[in-house]
């Protein structure tokens, strides 16, 4: 089974002119982007996030602010990981379990490999341990 894991794109400039950050389908992002969307405005004291994926693969980089995403395999192995910085994405493949905590004025951005199916969702944290 795959595991989460982060990946570090590219980035090019310099503090006094700016920088750009690059992520490639197939060589950055390991699968074809079928959907993109952003999370903004999430107040810092809820948790987001509390579904895992059937199928679903999806990179989640910070774009903008500070967001901790805690993930657990069906095993209940648990890790966090800190994205801080627009340059650094996570890996979640499916089956993983995650939940999220931004920071103020936090954006998300998610690069996913299908198109929203509201049957690829895992909503109900028994039914994910069960497989």
């Amino acid at each position: 089974m795959e595991t989460p894991y982060l990946i570090s794109f590219p980035s090019h400039g310099a503090s006094n002119q700016g920088f750009i950050t690059v992520a490639e389908c197939q060589t950055h992002i390991p699968f074809d982007i079928q959907r993109v969307y952003w999370t903004y405005y999430t107040p810092n004291n809820i948790e987001r996030g509390g579904h895992a994926h059937y199928d679903l693969y999806q990179v989640l980089i910070a774009v903008s602010g500070i967001i901790d995403i805690t993930t657990e395999s069906r095993s209940g192995e648990q890790e966090t990981f800190l994205l801080n910085s627009p340059d650094k994405g996570l890996l979640l493949p499916p089956p993983f379990w995650h939940t999220m905590r931004f920071s103020h004025n936090a954006v998300l951005l998610s690069l996913s490999n299908m198109h929203y199916k509201a049957a690829d969702y895992i909503r109900d944290y028994n039914q994910f341990k069960k497989g």
